[in-house]
């Protein structure tokens, strides 16, 4: 693990470690199946920036994860932070003056290529200024230090999700789609909840100064993310999903059944006792079971 001996730097656990799988059907579409990773979703992780967060980049601890910028995943993503970004007032974002007139770039990756339409968007991310996101306001802001697509959002009583770059608000949640074919022949698409882990970010992932989604230093929340990340999940999900997936995590937490988070507290809730009930061939019954 990246700086393991540097005492300045908070712990991480190994990414490597048991954790409880849910899959259960959409309730609202037949055609899918969603898998859980329940050991992420009932973690006690939370945003910590600013109270705590050492950030991606050595010594800019300040910057959070907002460092590198912000990749759109879509043109639907950067339409709909253009619009966003539209509503921004000076009050709301520090670097205005320099960012109005020019706030994305073409990611060095792709310089001297010539995109697609369809590759067009993910081609782009937010500029660059001064070694960090153009939307990221500095400690000594009036406004406050952090976002400024968040700022705006709040301000106008809406969930950042709706302001934000994609990538901003689905992390530390990675979601997956995969079309499955079954035995039988049907098909299915599968779409999969788990955590964004250094891994996530391919290659580079392992030269991040720190990382939050292992570190006891970010798994401080007194409930765990399947309900304090509910606006998140509703819109990775559907709402009838997430109901589903809230009732099922909810009901495995309550008996004890989840493998925990190894950088969370010990579960909060007390576990149920659970009375194994099985009926034996030939009447012969098991120490500790009982027959119906």
């Amino acid at each position: 693990m990246p700086h393991e001996n540097d005492p300045e730097v908070p712990v991480e656990v190994d990414p490597d470690h048991p954790r409880e799988w849910l899959e259960f059907p959409d309730p609202a579409d037949p055609g899918r199946v969603v898998r859980a990773d329940l050991t992420w979703l009932n973690s006690a992780w939370t945003c910590v920036f600013g109270r705590g967060c050492a950030g991606v980049v050595e010594g800019r601890a300040d910057d959070g994860c907002c460092s590198h910028g912000a990749f759109f995943s879509e043109e639907d993503d950067l339409l709909r932070v253009t619009a966003a970004v539209a509503e921004l007032t000076d009050e709301d974002w520090q670097l205005a003056p320099v960012g109005r007139g020019a706030w994305t770039e073409a990611d060095s990756a792709d310089e001297g290529q010539a995109p697609d339409a369809e590759d067009g968007a993910r081609a782009l991310r937010t500029r660059l200024v001064d070694g960090a996101c153009v939307f990221l306001n500095r400690p000594g802001f009036p406004g406050g230090a952090g976002c400024a697509l968040h700022r705006m959002a709040v301000r106008e009583d809406l969930h950042p999700l709706t302001t934000k770059p994609d990538v901003c608000w689905q992390l530390p949640v990675r979601r997956e789609q995969e079309v499955v074919d079954r035995p039988d022949g049907s098909r299915v698409l599968v779409t999969t909840l788990g955590e964004f882990d250094r891994r996530g970010w391919g290659p580079g992932g392992a030269d991040l100064h720190w990382w939050c989604t292992g570190s006891p230093a970010a798994h401080v929340s007194p409930e765990p993310m399947v309900l304090t990340y509910a606006a998140e999940l509703i819109a990775l999900i559907g709402a009838p999903a997430y109901e589903e997936l809230r009732r099922l995590a909810e009901a495995r937490l309550d008996l004890g059944m989840v493998a925990p988070h190894p950088a969370s507290p010990p579960p909060r809730r007390q576990p149920q006792p659970v009375t194994l009930q099985v009926r034996r061939p030939g009447g012969i019954h098991s120490p500790g079971l009982q027959e119906p």
